[in-house]
């Protein structure tokens, strides 16, 4: 039986937090050749002047160092989650920037850059919403392929690409409802024998058991 373990924020701020500016992270970006993390201003504007990792002293680019950055949206995702308002303060700050100036003096970015998107649709809502989910079984035709290939009834370089499942299935189910809870229900729905272990997979990663269906909005790209 699964148990679930309260940690307080406190214990996570270390991994959340930007060593540059001590604020959560906003836009946070990674280093590619140290994997530390930065609110994107606070880095880019250091390395305007340096070529070095402000945490480990690891050269970032000897010429260009901003070229070795790469925004980590699913890290900036997780912070908006566990951090409650930071996702709303943020827009609102956004909206009073651009409000501020106008348009002709500052370049048109994306709706969250201008702080033109609210909470319940930056990935996902209070775990009593309800979430409409479309399923299909998975199917690894490449294995299906190989055998084929290899038992001389296909040709290797004519191989088709895989066709679209025909099993789709739509549920509607509160956000707070865990991958175990949902792989369960398939079970019983789809009267699967207990000899078969049912796994709920986001493209052709499983997902852990734990993870609630809010969870899952914010780790992965998955969107309204």
């Amino acid at each position: 039986m699964h148990r679930t373990t309260r940690i307080k924020i406190t214990e996570l701020n270390p991994h959340l937090m930007c060593a540059l500016c001590g604020g959560y992270f906003i836009d946070a970006t990674t280093i590619v050749e140290c994997l530390h993390s930065f609110c994107k201003t606070c880095i880019v504007r250091y390395l305007e002047t340096n070529k070095y990792c402000p945490m480990c002293d690891v050269q970032v680019h000897k010429t260009r160092p901003l070229l070795s950055i790469r925004s980590d949206k699913t890290l900036q995702d997780i912070v908006y989650k566990l951090v409650p308002g930071l996702f709303k303060d943020e827009m609102k700050r956004r909206r009073n920037f651009y409000a501020a100036y106008p348009v002709a003096e500052v370049p048109l970015g994306s709706h969250e850059e201008r702080g033109e998107v609210a909470e319940r649709d930056q990935g996902a809502g209070p775990e009593d919403e309800i979430v409409s989910l479309s399923i299909e079984f998975h199917r690894d035709c490449r294995e299906e392929q190989k055998g084929a290939v290899e038992n001389g009834d296909l040709d290797k370089d004519k191989a088709p690409p895989c066709p679209p499942s025909p099993g789709l299935r739509f549920l509607r189910c509160p956000a707070a409802m865990t991958v175990l809870h949902l792989a369960k229900f398939l079970r019983n729905k789809m009267d699967v024998p207990s000899k078969y272990r049912v796994e709920v997979l986001y493209e052709d990663e499983p997902l852990k058991e734990y993870y609630t269906l809010m969870d899952i909005a914010y780790i992965y790209p998955w969107r309204r």
